[in-house]
């Protein structure tokens, strides 16, 4: 952890540095911030020249101005951002979706996402809160060749999955004899309990209607397992090509690839901590010009995380504010 003591002046500059760059990213002069503090462009200057001694900001090479470094960000995440009230418009577009009484938890969840997204122009993530309202309606097997088949799982929902599977020197009436056995037993559950109730109703019974019966239920088995761990979704992927820091193809290829990995995304789900969480930069094990801010909500049985994605240049003080916002409609 960073420990460094500021004065009140060197407080002032570094607020005024990270909040004017994450409006406009362009580096911020000395003159600037002396006019806000009706103080000599010198003062100011000598003052910068030790922030970036102690690491807090740097100076880039195509200006004299300076800008936030990674730990310029974390000091003033832990120790000068001030709450910052939601604006009325952005709680009324937030309320409008937690009113509506037509809408399950989950349809909630999603859209009130799209809401901080389009507000905030960042990506944002749900990571398992959806399962316990999925039921599951029936399953299917579609052959397209002698070994590989595609299970096609429907929730109640209208949710539809597919995995491919491979079996080797099965029968396809052990196969349907399989389906049949999961649709008669298990159609109704819950997608998250599904795993359970084959373990305990369906393997003890197996093998008195179908041959190989270990293969297909294992099978069946790590369908359902894969099914109910896929619950990672993320709006809104396509905000960081509007971001400047991200111009490079290669950069935001790298970012679109860890955006499109589960067990990546899932490992921000990690800690059990309901406190509002910031990953900044190397932090967020995405890129060094990324930022993670998550959350931890339940309700009922129900419980997940929140996350909003963004550059490291992020409106902290506004996504904090949403977040909590979001946890706490969630939760009541």
């Amino acid at each position: 952890m960073l420990i460094v003591m500021l004065t009140d002046r060197q407080c002032k500059i570094l607020k005024l540095i990270v909040e004017k760059y994450i409006k406009d990213p362009i580096p911020v002069g000395s003159k600037v911030i002396s006019k806000i503090l009706n103080c000599s462009s010198a003062t100011v200057r000598n003052e910068m020249s030790a922030l970036e001694e102690a690491g807090l900001l740097e100076k880039t090479h195509t200006s004299s101005g300076r800008v936030p470094s990674e730990s310029g960000y974390r000091y003033y995440v832990d120790h000068l951002m001030e709450p910052k009230k939601m604006t009325g418009e952005d709680m009324l577009k937030l309320q409008t979706v937690f009113h509506n009484q037509q809408l399950a938890l989950s349809d909630v969840i999603m859209k009130s996402l799209q809401v901080i997204s389009d507000m905030t122009n960042y990506t944002t993530v749900v990571l398992g809160s959806t399962s316990h309202e999925n039921l599951l309606k029936q399953i299917e097997v579609i052959p397209y060749d002698e070994v590989s088949m595609i299970v096609i799982i429907v929730t109640d929902r209208g949710h539809v999955e597919h995995k491919n599977i491979r079996l080797q020197d099965v029968a396809m009436e052990d196969v349907k004899k399989t389906v049949n056995l999961i649709n008669n037993l298990i159609v109704g559950t819950p997608i998250d309990e599904v795993s359970a109730k084959l373990e305990y109703e369906v393997k003890p019974i197996i093998g008195k209607y179908v041959k190989q019966h270990e293969q297909l239920y294992n099978a069946f088995y790590h369908v359902f397992s894969d099914f109910t761990n896929q619950e990672v979704n993320v709006v809104g992927k396509n905000k960081f090509l509007s971001q400047p820091e991200f111009s490079n193809v290669d950069k935001i290829r790298t970012v679109f690839n860890k955006l499109d990995s589960p067990e990546l995304l899932r490992s921000i789900e990690e800690d059990n901590d309901n406190n509002i969480k910031v990953y900044i930069g190397s932090e967020s094990n995405i890129d060094d010009d990324v930022t993670v801010i998550k959350t931890r909500f339940k309700n009922g049985n129900q419980e997940g995380t929140l996350a909003i994605i963004g550059p490291k240049r992020m409106e902290y003080d506004r996504v904090v504010s949403m977040l909590e916002y979001m946890r706490e409609n969630i939760e009541r």
